[in-house]
């Protein structure tokens, strides 16, 4: 059995947490996830879900307290010998499809796409890899007409800082990361709408620990 725990903070909420216990079946992991809601009030089902995946094939997800069930299919094709990663999700309870996909040219160029069937949600993005350590990522959104710029930067072995913006809103970000299979994983990251007349960042602090059990 594997178990991973979660930590968060914000400055616009109160801290939450979550945990996820995953089990091997053959092919299939059998996994549960809650929040700090399952445990709080009771017991209770909120914000209980299972799943059943088999990791790179599918995942089918029940939400419990909101009974709903959420499928979601990968696979991989070669197109001018180059791979393909296409993936369906479809969310039975709002009756919402995505369609995302991603072209991986070569070790430092990929494109995606990203398309919610039946409105004008529709995401293009490039990605550059500059050395194996400095990632580009303009991406343009159809539906806003609207361009978002990343870059991020591997630091040390572990760490990666990240800056994003977003212009439709004129939304700046700026993230810093860790994984580390000794000590876990934390995410610290800032933003801040440069467009309001009291630029107040919102501060987020994320940790999360994984365990063989």
């Amino acid at each position: 059995m594997k178990a991973t725990f979660k930590g968060k903070y914000d400055t616009d909420k109160l801290g939450g947490a979550a945990a996820t216990f995953s089990v091997k079946a053959g092919d299939v992991r059998l996994r549960a996830s809650m929040t700090e809601a399952t445990i709080v009030k009771g017991p209770s089902l909120d914000g209980l879900a299972l799943a059943v995946e088999k990791p790179g094939s599918f995942i089918i997800e029940y939400d419990v307290p909101k009974k709903d069930i959420r499928f979601q299919y990968m696979n991989s094709i070669r197109v001018a010998e180059k791979p393909l990663n296409l993936t369906y999700i479809h969310t039975r309870g709002p009756n919402r499809t995505i369609l995302d996909g991603s072209l991986v040219i070569d070790l430092a160029n990929k494109v995606s796409a990203n398309y919610v069937l039946g409105t004008e949600n529709c995401k293009l993005k490039y990605t550059y890899v500059h050395s194996g350590v400095t990632t580009f990522e303009p991406a343009y959104d159809l539906g806003k007409n609207a361009w978002d710029f990343a870059v991020s930067r591997k630091v040390y072995d572990n760490d990666v800082l990240r800056a994003t913006y977003q212009t439709s809103n004129s939304v700046l970000g700026i993230e810093w990361s860790r994984s580390s299979k000794l000590h876990g994983s934390f995410k610290i990251s800032a933003t801040c709408n440069l467009a309001e007349e009291v630029k107040v960042p919102k501060v987020t602090a994320e940790s999360a620990w994984e365990f063989e059990m």
